[in-house]
């Protein structure tokens, strides 16, 4: 389907367990290790974030802990900037009260998922020199590999892939 169209520091966010799969992995002065036991893991499962847009910097923070899990800190800064649009797209044009977060991995790929309850597509639109936004989907479409939507039931997750290199 390529092509188709908060909370601060503060927050608690819902969440469903600990992410002990997670705290082995990492020594126990890790950052990366107390942002994911704090707030939520979304590799494990989906993490609730509120729509505000202080949440961006949240959703930010988790993804790069699990990018950092990973092993996979190359990918950091196109993961930090595509997660900031998805996130921005939910809270701007959803008008819900919370989206979620999710991370998956598997041979040879990352996918990183924002839900929220919104029917309503994205759009890809054409962007110009001076244009001074609209300009995240283009971002989702030239930095990853692949993109996409999925309507649910209940809204919508909107989605991208990035190819990594397996060791």
């Amino acid at each position: 389907m390529r092509g188709m169209a908060g909370r601060g520091a503060s927050e608690q966010p819902q969440r469903a367990e600990p992410a002990a799969a997670v705290a082995p992995l990492l020594p126990d002065d890790d950052p990366a290790a107390g942002v994911l036991d704090l707030l939520g893991d979304p590799s494990a499962r989906e993490v609730h974030l509120t729509s505000r847009p202080e949440s961006a910097s949240t959703a930010r923070r988790l993804a790069l802990s699990v990018i950092r899990v990973w092993g996979l800190a190359p990918h950091a800064d196109t993961v930090e900037l595509l997660v900031s649009e998805l996130v921005g797209n939910a809270v701007r044009h959803t008008g819900a009260r919370t989206f979620g977060l999710r991370m998956q991995r598997r041979r040879g790929w990352i996918r990183i998922e924002v839900r929220d309850p919104s029917r309503a597509l994205p759009c890809l639109l054409p962007v110009r020199d001076l244009d001074v936004s609209g300009r995240g989907l283009f971002l989702v479409d030239t930095l990853s590999d692949r993109w996409g939507v999925d309507l649910q039931p209940r809204g919508k997750t909107t989605w991208f892939e990035l190819r990594i290199a397996e060791r």
